[in-house]
């Protein structure tokens, strides 16, 4: 999907917002306590989906040991859509000749089915959209057994820039994502709520507002370290935004693509899961090699992002490539990335005493599953090249 350019002013968005009626009461349906964890079709398949390759995808996030590491949404994104019959209500193509039986095989995998609308009256690869008929798709989800919306706006861009003013313009954005959010929630199923709004007018003020679980803060990722970075690196800041029902979205994982290396795939997964962000593999998990599994499924890393205090990490220290991430744990204890911007290994130092710790600390490494003992400052550290020293620090 492409990034928008949206003529809105992040200051008039927000404060409209505040002003709107029931907006504090809005804000949380209870879903998403912690960030949703599973699988979006997009990144690997894009246009080439059907109803077998979701049912295979459920079945190998199943048998592939993901399942039961956390991940539970199988989300399928653009180009399943057919036609409206002639009372309004959208049908999937022939690709999914049955989309409530397709639910009930993710269900009986102890899995959840997402689905993918734009508020526009086509999507962003010009399938039917939700324009005006809103109530009726929230409805139709709900009646096939949906439990996650991935809400891309891209569709609402030609209305938005023939709006004649900024503010005639942010109020058509305003309504296409409440109005989805109030229609969802009037069918009284729990379906999480994904504002893809590519981090367009700071998102992340405002998104909790209009009913958002969670919302895109950058444009599109894609296989490349230099992508992957530009985003994961760009958050630095943005932590205060995020909490339990309602979390910032650098976008799906692309680890098990095969563009970048396995260390440059371990610094993906540990930058996501400080930033307490949707762990949502976009691989095809059909064909995962050993290593690509054991990195989605490692479960010290995983349950960082999971970590029940719901705190987003962010950057403590950045000096030439070397960054130093943290974040704050349930327990009292930090998980902690030292991350290797250049291209060759370097060697650098960590003060614990900056993280708000002693001079000395227990630590763990955490992609190596290895107890370090008690560790002193400075503890010098060899990194791999786009690499990560991933630790959980306590006293």
């Amino acid at each position: 999907m492409k990034l928008l350019r949206i003529r809105i002013a992040c200051v008039a968005l927000a404060s409209s917002l505040l002003l709107l009626p029931g907006a504090a009461s809005a804000q949380q349906n209870g879903l998403a306590m912690r960030p949703p964890m599973g699988w979006n079709s997009w990144n690997h398949f894009h246009r080439k989906i059907d109803d077998a390759t979701i049912r295979a995808q459920a079945e190998a996030m199943v048998s592939s040991g993901m399942r039961d590491a956390g991940y539970t949404y199988i989300n399928i994104d653009d180009t399943w859509q057919g036609t409206r019959d002639a009372q309004g209500i959208i049908h999937p193509n022939s690709r999914f000749p049955d989309m409530k039986a397709l639910a009930d095989f993710v269900h009986s995998k102890g899995l959840k089915l997402g689905i993918y609308s734009s508020p526009g009256t086509l999507t962003c690869a010009k399938f039917e959209g939700s324009y005006g008929h809103e109530l009726q798709d929230a409805q139709t989800y709900a009646a096939w057994g949906i439990d996650y919306l991935k809400y891309d706006l891209c569709g609402l861009r030609d209305q938005i820039k023939a709006a004649p003013t900024p503010e005639a313009g942010n109020k058509i954005m305003v309504d296409a994502y409440i109005k989805m959010r109030d229609a969802l929630r009037s069918t009284g199923r729990p379906i999480v709520y994904s504002l893809c709004q590519y981090g367009n007018d700071a998102v992340w003020r405002w998104g909790t507002t209009v009913g958002g679980n969670l919302w895109r803060t950058t444009g599109d990722i894609n296989d490349h370290y230099s992508r992957m970075a530009e985003i994961g690196f760009s958050q630095a800041g943005l932590s205060r935004f995020a909490g339990p029902g309602h979390w910032n979205d650098p976008d799906m994982l692309e680890v098990g693509n095969g563009g970048m290396t396995a260390d440059e795939y371990r610094t993906h997964m540990a930058l996501w899961a400080i930033l307490t962000a949707p762990l949502l593999a976009g691989n095809d998990l059909t064909t995962m090699t050993p290593e690509t599994i054991a990195i989605l499924t490692n479960r010290d890393v995983i349950a960082v992002d999971q970590d029940a205090a719901g705190k987003q990490g962010d950057r403590v220290s950045a000096e030439g490539p070397i960054e130093i991430w943290a974040k704050p744990l349930e327990d009292g204890s930090k998980a902690v990335g030292v991350f290797n911007r250049a291209p060759s290994p370097l060697t650098t130092q960590v003060d614990f005493s900056k993280l708000g710790f002693g001079h000395a600390v227990k630590a763990k490494d955490l992609w190596q599953a290895k107890d370090l003992g008690t560790i002193r400052e400075p503890y010098t550290v060899t990194v791999p090249g786009h690499g990560v020293f991933f630790l959980r620090v306590s006293k």
